[in-house]
């Protein structure tokens, strides 16, 4: 690994990872730089780290570094301009009836589950379908910053507190909200991922923020397309965010 000085925060140093094969493009190598120390890292130094192109996954604070590549860019949307297009109208209306929870990141074991199917569903192939207990707190539960967990339910005729369907993790920054992660039922119509970058697209319009951070966009990677249909968005590019 690598270090340099970090000039705005003395506290932390910038380390280069070895190589290890790309998740999102066949044949492709990647690295990272990870800020460190990790328990450094709280809501302010976050704050200003992800408008570099940072992003959160559990405890680590990264970005990608990659020696022949930059396919990976960071992207947010301008909320304050943000308007639905008919498709994700129809996602919205098809989901309306879901009830949303906003609570403190905890460990509970219906989310695990619900995290353990998704997970078999979505990514039998990657390994991330055989994350036990620790590692779904470390990646999802555990934060230093300022994080929330929602979750969403289907009301059911006298069920209190109604089916799960879905649950998020959302980091609240001084200029919008992060999308961290998000997991859900995997069922025949849904679009349960369309509804939920609306719902976050809402609430950080409730709170005055002007921007939501969607992490990586990759044009080859299938899996990210979706995140271009959300407009306007703004990317990383070279050290600055350009609208697209």
């Amino acid at each position: 690994m690598t270090t340099c000085a970090n000039p705005d925060h003395s506290e932390l140093e910038y380390y280069t990872t070895a190589v290890y094969p790309c998740s999102y493009i066949d044949g492709q190598t990647a690295r990272s730089q990870v800020a460190a120390p990790r328990e450094v890292i709280d809501a302010t130094v976050y704050n200003a780290l992800i408008q570099q192109g940072f992003r959160r996954s559990g405890p680590f604070v990264y970005r990608p570094r990659c020696d022949l590549c930059q396919a990976c860019q960071s992207m947010r949307l301008n909320v304050r301009n943000f308007v639905a297009n008919r498709s994700q109208k129809r996602a919205w209306l098809k989901h309306a009836g879901l009830k949303a929870t906003v609570m403190a990141p905890s460990f509970r074991d219906e989310h695990y589950l619900l995290y353990s199917r998704y997970q078999e569903a979505r990514h039998a192939d990657d390994g991330m379908d055989l994350d036990d207990v620790g590692q779904y707190v470390d990646f999802l539960v555990s934060t230093n910053v300022a994080s929330m967990m929602v979750e969403f339910r289907q009301p059911l005729p006298g069920n209190d507190l109604g089916e799960l369907k879905m649950v998020s993790i959302i980091d609240q920054l001084d200029d919008g909200l992060s999308a961290v992660y998000t997991f859900f039922e995997s069922e025949p119509g849904q679009s349960f991922g369309t509804f939920n970058v609306l719902w976050q697209v809402r609430l950080a319009q409730t709170l005055g923020l002007k921007h939501l951070y969607l992490g990586y966009w990759i044009e080859k990677c299938g899996k990210m397309s979706y995140k271009t249909r959300f407009k306007p968005y703004e990317l990383f590019i070279n050290g600055k965010w350009d609208g697209a």
